[in-house]
């Protein structure tokens, strides 16, 4: 059984290019080729392709929000973003919306091929510039429960109150003890999180509930 791929891709040489090396491959076929998000979102489900290769800016849509809507109605599909974008806001908000993979534009077509087959056993392929930007973010997120881990009890209440918008002495009034003391543990708190204000160590805290 050959692997079917569909292609979304506005840019015509480049999808193109995507169909003639996969039909070059004796394991795989292109069964259907789009250039705009509307007939993709309107095709793709009859289909039923195996994999499909989703580009994101598309002139009538972005492929991020293709895949959001398809991947409710085709579970067996295996979505691979395609594209020239390599910022942290898209490659999450990808693989948020059901990406199984992503690559970037520019990947010799050896990857991608092998990338259509890897994603169709199961796997999250990704271009080796992403792979790091995603492990450089969980590594990030480690770091900072680190950082709350560090905190006392004491300090978290101080923290969560603070984030519910109380005052120093509202605080200190709570605790029954001096803004003074309310200050030092705030002082704590900075140091620990590696902070320089409150807006900061709050959003530490909203990151890791």
């Amino acid at each position: 059984m050959k692997v079917n791929v569909a292609i979304v891709e506005d840019d015509k040489n480049y999808n193109q290019a995507l169909k003639k090396i996969i039909d070059f491959q004796e394991d795989m076929i292109c069964v259907a080729q789009f250039f705009n998000g509307t007939s993709a979102l309107k095709e793709l489900e009859k289909l039923d392709p195996d994999v499909v290769l989703m580009d994101i800016q598309l002139p009538d849509a972005s492929g991020i929000n293709l895949v959001f809507k398809l991947t409710e109605t085709m579970s067996q599909t295996t979505f691979i973003m395609c594209t020239s974008f390599e910022d942290d806001d898209k490659i999450f908000a990808a693989l948020r919306a059901g990406a199984s993979g992503y690559l970037v534009k520019g990947e010799p077509m050896e990857k991608i091929i092998q990338s259509i087959q890897e994603a169709h056993k199961g796997g999250a392929p990704m271009s080796f510039a992403i792979a790091k930007r995603v492990l450089h973010h969980f590594h990030e997120s480690k770091v900072q429960v680190h950082d709350l881990a560090s905190l006392t009890p004491t300090e978290k209440e101080v923290l969560e109150l603070l984030s519910e918008g109380l005052l120093y002495k509202e605080i200190a009034d709570k605790k029954c003890v001096t803004i003074d003391t309310i200050k030092k543990h705030i002082g704590n708190i900075y140091r620990k999180l590696q902070v320089n204000n409150k807006i900061e160590a709050i959003n530490k805290l909203n990151q890791n509930k």
